[in-house]
């Protein structure tokens, strides 16, 4: 199966199903309950509790409908021996993003010790992660079928070294951070030692290997990646990127968009391994009662820790100091901000500042302005893109991130008006949106884009619910 991401339009789910909490006026987008790849039944609950809180009509629709994507739609289980495994896809496209994936079950982590079957789901997914990585720690996708080829049309002549089981292999430092928080959050969710065996704590090792390997003190290191391709995003100059100076920060090839750095040091990366390598260490010592890994990603996170406070900021035109978005060691920097996490804009989601640090919310307030190269302001819609789709368009993917990360009650219900009334119709989120015309959009079926809004609502739910209960 071959689909080019970025021309993939809104093409028609099609996806008929029973009626859950669906109000009469909105037909219910989920698939019938025999076609659903996987159920939960504390998912159902879920859906069934937080609907009850929302006043809106058209935003209680669409939470039934997203909040399940991920399980509806994209989840494969199998066994391998007696243990679980669990190949998620992205949704229109059949791989398996080790980013993605971990951030399409993050909405359900809540609700794991209540569901054993959801349990099974994690375990099966920090599995078939660890798997993947101890087959390339440089891939972000990976295929089903851990012997076969890829089979995404665009990744078929890339000039880097493609293993069986490979989809793409675009080096990305989220790739690897995304996994070590999926398997914080189980720990402690669950206290349950089971999914980290001696598999898991090789792909640990592995991927803190790779990501000393990218700092790249003695040379480039063993990626080199290359694209035939119109858009200078999809290749890395002469396969490693544009130049740095080696100062303790780790180089990306990619963003989280899968689109090339221009400076490979990619500040909201570098933020983000710095937090999932101290997550990774308290698994590794609680679960594992294995110091030496525990004590290897602290090591790295606080070398990475103390090069970002010396690199990784920058002072715009009207002289405020913000985070900046890419360095090169030089003293160059760019700032912007894309809305694929990690982003400026989601650092506090992430938890790797404090809603009120002062400095992210210098950087935030930048990025959701014109400070911002990809910021668009629009008659229907204002929010941060990217150059993945170009000029324009909008990513409901910034617009969840500013709800989950704002502190104010106005910015919140704004968010929420806007994703209400920008899902041409369709009741789902997409990747983006026009700016002018939000019937014009990119990938129907994002489970992604999906998971998140539905973990804004259950958020809300719980932490404001007053907000859901008035009218919008």
């Amino acid at each position: 199966m071959t689909i080019d991401r970025r021309t993939l339009l809104a093409g028609g789910l099609a996806l008929a199903g029973t009626p859950t909490f669906a109000a009469p006026a909105f037909p219910d987008k989920r698939p019938a309950r025999g076609d659903r790849r996987f159920t939960s039944p504390a998912v159902e609950r879920e859906i069934v509790r937080v609907s009850k809180l929302i006043a809106d009509p058209k935003l209680r629709w669409m939470f039934g409908n997203c909040y399940p994507n991920t399980l509806d739609t994209t989840v494969k289980m199998s066994t391998i021996g007696s243990q679980p495994d669990a190949f998620v896809i992205t949704g229109d496209i059949p791989c398996l993003w080790l980013r993605d994936s971990a951030a399409q079950v993050k909405p359900y982590l809540h609700l794991v010790r209540d569901d054993p079957k959801l349990g099974e789901l994690f375990r099966g997914l920090i599995a078939r992660q660890a798997r993947s990585i101890l087959i390339d720690p440089y891939a972000n996708a990976f295929m089903e079928d851990p012997t076969a080829k890829t089979n995404l049309g665009w990744a078929l002549e890339d000039e880097t070294t493609m293993k069986p089981g490979v989809a793409e292999r675009k080096w990305e430092i989220d790739s690897l951070c995304y996994p070590m928080r999926l398997a914080h959050g189980y720990w402690q969710a669950t206290r349950d030692p089971r999914p980290f065996d001696a598999t898991w704590a090789q792909a640990a090792r592995a991927s803190i290997r790779t990501f000393r390997e990218q700092q790249r003190k003695d040379g480039p290191g063993p990626y080199s990646f290359r694209r035939n391709a119109p858009q200078p995003t999809e290749t890395l100059l002469w396969g490693h990127g544009n130049p740095t100076r080696p100062v303790g920060l780790i180089h990306s090839g990619f963003r989280p968009s899968d689109d090339a750095c221009l400076y490979p040091f990619l500040i909201p990366a570098n933020l983000f391994a710095v937090s999932a390598l101290r997550e990774l260490a308290i698994v590794a010592s609680e679960a594992r009662q294995d110091a030496a890994l525990s004590t290897d990603a602290t090591a790295l996170a606080t070398e990475v820790e103390a090069a970002l406070r010396q690199w990784g900021t920058m002072r715009l035109k009207d002289g405020r100091e913000v985070w900046a978005y890419e360095v090169d060691g030089y003293g160059n920097a760019v700032f912007m901000d894309d809305a694929n996490v990690p982003s400026l804009s989601g650092l506090a989601y992430l938890g790797c500042v404090a809603p009120s640090n002062p400095l992210w919310q210098r950087t935030r307030d930048a990025a959701w302005s014109e400070a911002n190269p990809w910021f668009f302001r629009g008659s229907k819609a204002k929010g941060i893109g990217g150059p993945h789709v170009g000029a324009g368009q909008i990513w409901p993917m910034s617009l969840t991130i500013r709800a989950l990360s704002a502190t104010d009650d106005a910015t919140i219900l704004a968010c929420l008006r806007t994703l209400r009334d920008t899902d041409g119709g369709t009741g789902f989120m997409h990747e983006a949106f026009d700016q002018d015309d939000p019937a014009k959009f990119t990938r129907e079926w994002f489970a992604w884009a999906n998971g998140l809004f539905g973990e804004l609502i259950v958020h809300l739910a719980a932490t404001r619910p007053a907000l859901l209960k008035a009218p919008l």
